[in-house]
C-alpha cells in the first residue's frame, strides 16, 4: 500500500487554488501556532476606514508561499540551482515569517512584549516547532536569520522586494478596495534571476519595479498610515497601557489569562517556551473581549477609551508638514483636564501629538538590484529615469495631533 502525503487546497481570491506542496507544510499550517494567525487581523485596525480590510495574518502567509513556489519556478527554469531541501526551507521560512505578530499586527507591536518585534518572535516560534518537528526546519530558520550561504535565499523572504511584500501589497490593495496598489506580482516573480548570489531583476523588468515602488508609497500613505487608522491605533496602544497602570495599582480588570499576564509585565520579558506558549494564546479576540469588557469600567479614561473604539468615536486628528503649535494643542490639554476632572497624565490620553515617517525605498538596505544585457548589475535608482522614483528614496515625516472634537 502506498502511504500518501496528506495535501489540502486553500481557495484564495487574489491567486485561486494554493496547495500545500509537502505533509511538512500540512503539519506546519494545521499546527495551533498558525491556526492562531486566522485570528489576527493583517491591517490592524484600518477596517475602520476600509470596512473590506477584515482579511488575516492567515491569507498573508499563504499568498506569500504561494508567490514563493513561483520564484522557485521561476528561478529553477533559469538554471538557478535549489536543491529540495533548499526549496522546502524557502517555503517554511516564508510560511512563518509572521507568527511573531500579536493581536492586531503592527497595532501593538512592543506592547505586549516590550522590546520584542514580531521578527523575533516569528524566530522564536521556529525554533520550538523546529524542536517539535525532529529539525526539518534548520534550513529554514538559517534562511530567514540571513545565515544561509545564498544571499539570494533570505532576499526572497526578508528584502524590499520580497515574497513577503509582493503579497501584502496585492492583498491590500484587494481587501481594502485601493486600486492604486495594485501591483503585477506575477510580472515581477517572472523577471527574477540570480546573479553572485544575490536576487536581481532582468533589466525588462525595471518599470514593473518602479510600478511596485510608487504602489508602495501610495499605500503607506494613503491606506496603513490613514490618519483615521492612525488615530483608532493610537487609542488602542493608550488603552493597554492604561490597562496596565490600573493593575499595577490593584484595579480588578476582567479580561484573558493571556492579555493579563501581559499587561502584568514590566520592562523587558525574557523569551522562553512557557511565556512563548502564552503568548500564542494571544490574538484578536483578547483584545476586543477586553475592550467590551473594560468600556462599562468605573475608569473614566480606561472606558471611555473603550467606547470611543468600538462605537468608531475617534479623535480629531490633523497631519502636518510641521509640528502642532504647542500653545493651541496645551489649550486643548487643559479644555479637557478642566471639562471631566482629569490629572495631566489622564488628560495625555486624549490630546497628543506624534509624528510618522516611511521611505518606500531604502538605498541602506538590500538595495533592488537590476541585472543589464551586458551583464552588468546596478541598483534600480541609477538605471530608473522616474524623477519620482528617486524622490521615493527619501524619507518623509509628518506630525500628527490628536484631541476630541470637544476640545476644539
Amino acid at each position: 500500500m502506498v502511504k500518501t502525503n496528506k495535501l489540502n487546497v486553500f481557495n484564495d481570491p487574489i491567486y485561486g487554488f494554493i496547495g500545500t506542496p509537502n505533509e511538512l507544510i500540512f503539519r506546519l499550517i494545521a499546527h495551533p501556532y498558525f491556526q492562531r494567525l486566522r485570528r489576527i487581523s493583517q491591517m490592524g485596525l484600518s477596517y475602520l476606514v476600509y470596512p473590506g480590510a477584515h482579511h488575516t495574518r492567515f491569507h498573508h502567509a499563504l499568498g506569500s508561499m504561494h508567490l514563493m513556489t513561483r520564484a522557485i519556478q521561476v528561478l529553477k527554469m533559469k538554471n538557478v540551482e535549489i536543491t529540495e531541501e533548499e526549496e522546502n526551507g524557502l517555503l517554511c521560512a516564508i510560511l512563518l515569517h509572521d507568527m511573531g505578530h500579536g493581536p492586531f499586527s503592527h497595532a501593538l507591536e512592543g506592547v505586549m512584549a516590550k522590546d520584542l518585534s514580531h521578527e523575533k518572535l516569528s524566530l522564536h516560534f521556529m525554533k520550538v516547532l523546529n524542536d517539535e518537528f525532529d529539525g526539518q526546519l534548520e534550513t529554514a530558520i538559517s534562511i530567514f536569520m540571513g545565515e544561509y550561504p545564498k544571499p539570494f535565499m533570505n532576499q526572497l523572504v526578508s528584502s524590499q522586494l520580497d515574497m513577503d511584500r509582493l503579497d501584502y501589497l496585492k492583498r491590500d490593495s484587494f481587501y481594502s478596495g485601493v486600486t492604486e496598489g495594485n501591483i503585477n506580482s506575477e510580472r515581477l516573480i517572472s523577471m527574477l534571476n540570480v546573479a553572485n548570489g544575490n536576487l536581481v531583476v532582468e533589466e525588462k523588468g525595471i518599470y514593473a519595479v518602479e510600478k511596485f515602488l510608487m504602489a508602495r508609497r501610495f499605500m503607506y500613505w494613503q491606506v496603513y498610515l490613514h490618519k483615521t487608522g492612525l488615530a483608532a491605533e493610537q487609542l488602542l496602544i493608550r488603552v493597554m497601557q492604561r490597562a496596565k497602570i490600573l493593575l499595577a495599582k490593584g484595579e480588578e480588570l476582567s479580561a484573558s489569562q493571556s492579555l493579563l499576564f501581559f499587561l502584568r509585565q514590566e520592562g523587558a520579558i525574557t523569551f522562553n517556551t512557557e511565556i512563548l506558549e502564552k503568548f500564542a494564546q494571544l490574538d484578536d479576540v483578547d483584545i476586543l473581549g477586553a475592550l467590551k469588557s473594560w468600556q462599562s469600567h468605573d475608569d473614566f479614561v480606561l472606558s471611555k477609551m473603550c467606547q470611543m473604539l468600538l462605537n468608531r468615536k475617534l479623535l480629531h486628528i490633523k497631519i502636518k508638514n510641521r509640528p502642532s503649535d504647542a500653545e493651541k494643542l496645551n489649550g486643548k490639554l487643559e479644555r479637557i483636564i478642566q471639562k471631566h476632572d482629569l490629572s495631566l497624565e489622564e488628560a495625555s490620553n486624549f490630546v497628543f501629538e506624534g509624528e510618522i515617517s516611511n521611505k518606500a525605498y531604502s538605498v541602506e538596505q538590500q538595495a533592488i538590484y537590476i541585472l543589464k544585457k551586458s551583464g552588468r548589475i546596478t541598483d534600480v535608482l541609477k538605471e530608473s529615469d522616474q524623477l519620482s522614483l528617486k524622490a521615493l528614496s527619501k524619507t518623509v515625516t509628518k506630525y500628527y495631533s490628536c484631541y476630541p472634537k470637544e476640545a476644539v
